[in-house]
């Protein structure tokens, strides 16, 4: 009897997911948006991002980071570098992993 109401939970759960993700485009007209609205959601993702990377470069254990030789702070430069000459993701991505981790196993910090 247990594996049904798994069951019956999954599935309510697809249900309320494909409803909730699908409930702006059961309209077939657009639906009006404020000016400022539109603004907003523009750069949503930028904001969602920084919500979720700054406390890993900020804080270790609930805690803001109170020395220099922490090895995330010059990863994080690099990859702002690299960003910002090439605007290229991947290249970020692997220029700010090669100096963490060089930094964390080369060096030990």
């Amino acid at each position: 009897m247990a594996d049904v109401w798994i069951w019956v939970a999954i599935g309510g759960l697809t249900v309320i997911t494909l409803v909730s993700r699908s409930f702006f485009m059961l309209s077939r007209d657009p639906w009006p948006m404020p000016g400022w609205l539109r603004e907003a959601l523009k750069v949503a993702p930028l904001a969602a991002l920084v919500a979720v990377i700054a406390p890993e470069v900020f804080m270790t254990q609930g805690q803001l980071i109170t020395t220099l030789k922490d090895p995330r702070w010059p990863a994080v430069l690099a990859a702002t570098a690299c960003y910002f000459w090439k605007r290229d993701i991947l290249g970020t991505i692997a220029v700010g992993m090669a100096v963490l981790l060089t930094l964390r196993l080369g060096l030990g910090w």
